[in-house]
């Protein structure tokens, strides 16, 4: 059995002049980041790999999960194969995960994660939203063989501000 978790990066912003992967966070992405960390530990396995894109969006929302779940920042992996935007290329690199891990945590980009949990997943995901948190199992040891899976958990920012007006921000 291998479990996925697929992280959108927080929103960033577009306040500054930068190329596309130098762009940082907003303040509403910075809030929503925290807020998800805060309400993911329970659906987190008990031992697994973090990956990122390297984007400055990405790395930074990496960051703030980290510092929320108490993940040492050197476990997290950083990688440029990970700035990708499409579905296909992002499987191909979430399928040269080692065996040795059974669970991985990745922080990255649409339209890649949500058209990937879309064809991967049991469940039709309109969008996953930025800072939102996608759970899924794959019944398989090899990530290699990664075909349908489940969608097993969804945690999205709006819906936790739905629930509770005083944390919009």
């Amino acid at each position: 059995m291998k479990t996925l978790i697929l992280i959108r990066h927080a929103k960033s912003s577009w306040d500054a002049p930068l190329i596309d992967k130098d762009r940082p966070l907003s303040t509403r992405g910075i809030h929503d980041a925290h807020l998800v960390a805060s309400k993911v530990e329970q659906h987190l396995p008990k031992s697994f790999v973090v990956w990122s894109s390297t984007a400055q969006r990405a790395k930074n929302t990496a960051y703030i999960f980290a510092e929320t779940l108490l993940i040492p920042i050197d476990n997290i992996n950083f990688r440029d194969d990970l700035y990708t935007f499409d579905h296909t290329a992002l499987a191909k690199v979430i399928k040269t995960c080692d065996n040795q891990f059974d669970n991985l945590i990745l922080f990255g980009h649409n339209d890649a994660i949500t058209n990937f949990v879309n064809t991967f997943g049991n469940r039709d995901v309109e969008n996953v939203p930025t800072s939102g948190f996608v759970s899924m199992s794959f019944d398989t040891n090899d990530w290699k063989d990664l075909t349908k899976g489940s969608t097993d958990v969804l945690i999205f920012p709006r819906e936790l501000k739905k629930y509770d007006p005083s944390l919009t921000g």
